[in-house]
């Protein structure tokens, strides 16, 4: 048997278990075993929780959509940017008391829309349109009576300064009934009708 000089140190025998560290005591292994919850709880329950929030948005979402279409009659929103470019109805910025509805089946759908605006602000939406302040007709009431009866609207009512035009487009593009009431030329109101047949 061989043994080493004296000056090397001699071998420990290896415990089973032993690592060299110091056994850990109490309050080491409750704190070790909290982080591993914490770490357990924010793996599981964030996506959890981002799924949860997910799927109200989603339901908040369809609620809102489901209202939009059971809806009858004009309702005090700005069409989205989507629709307002389908149906070609330019409203323009600082529009107020903008209110619209659409309807479809399976011959045409229809936007509906009616803004107040400046007088400079109606040049710039019939401009934008496709026609011009001197294309209204005066006491023109081109949207038909079917068309006022389903949103309400009523062009019967005297002493207003009625004007109107039809602004037909060839399909698939829509086409246009505007009625403008300029009762108040610095602020007319606008009453829009575009029919779209896909």
């Amino acid at each position: 048997m061989t043994t080493l000089p004296p000056h090397v140190p001699q071998p420990q025998p290896v415990r089973p278990g032993d690592d060299g560290k110091p056994p850990e005591d109490r309050r080491h292994r409750n704190r070790r075993r909290w982080l591993t919850a914490i770490v357990i709880v924010l793996l599981v329950g964030v996506p959890a929780g981002y799924l949860v929030v997910s799927a109200e948005q989603s339901r908040s979402s369809g609620r809102d959509k489901e209202a939009e279409s059971s809806a009858t009659g004009l309702q005090p929103l700005r069409p989205s940017k989507m629709k307002r470019r389908i149906y070609e109805v330019p409203v323009p910025g600082g529009a107020t008391g903008l209110r619209y509805y659409e309807t479809s089946n399976w011959k045409s759908s229809r936007l509906y829309v009616q803004f107040d605006v400046t007088s400079g602000r109606l040049d710039t939406f019939l401009t934008e349109m496709g026609v011009t302040r001197s294309s209204l007709k005066e006491g023109a009431i081109p949207i038909s009576a079917r068309d006022q009866r389903t949103v309400g609207w009523d062009f019967d009512i005297p002493d207003h300064a009625w004007a109107g035009v039809s602004h037909n487009q060839k399909d698939p593009r829509p086409s246009q009934d505007v009625v403008v009431d300029l009762s108040d030329p610095a602020f007319p109101r606008v009453y829009v009708v575009s029919t779209a047949t896909p």
